[in-house]
């Protein structure tokens, strides 16, 4: 799983505005859906819950350093686009880091990314254990089922 998918600081830390074509069906997704957005001025919107404190962006799901997503991920706005995680693709982030070090996450580090790409590396071939109660309480059945 990408570290971002268990992370989430960066939609709950800073206001997104981007300018209103973004939500014209043609932009890239597909539009950012208008309806989760406010105005901010005459030219911009921000996504509906990062205007003011305390930020938590709409389109979050899940919580914050455990396991989170954002709903409109392929249609997201195009500054949510440009924010990388730090040390992806050997790059940086002091966006990343400030806004993980706000909710107490600790900074992505090298091993975090070694691990993704081994994970990566598996692909659809990894099998992963699946637990299913069975009707007697104290039992589990194990399936190795394709993830």
């Amino acid at each position: 799983m990408h570290p971002c998918m268990t992370c989430g600081a960066c939609c709950a830390t800073y206001r997104v505005a981007f300018h209103w074509m973004e939500t014209l069906p043609e932009a890239a997704g597909g539009g950012v859906p208008e309806a989760l957005t406010e105005p901010l001025d005459a030219h911009r919107l921000v996504m509906a819950g990062t205007k003011s404190l305390p930020v938590c962006c709409v389109a979050l799901a899940g919580r914050i350093g455990h396991r989170s997503r954002c709903k409109i991920y392929d249609a997201r706005p195009s500054v949510c686009r440009e924010v990388m995680a730090a040390g992806e693709n050997g790059q940086s982030s002091p966006q990343c880091d400030r806004a993980r070090a706000a909710h107490g996450l600790a900074p992505l580090t090298p091993a975090d990314w070694q691990a993704y790409a081994r994970r990566a590396q598996t692909g659809p071939a990894r099998l992963a254990e699946r637990r299913i109660a069975t009707n007697d309480p104290g039992r589990t059945l194990r399936l190795n089922k394709p993830a």
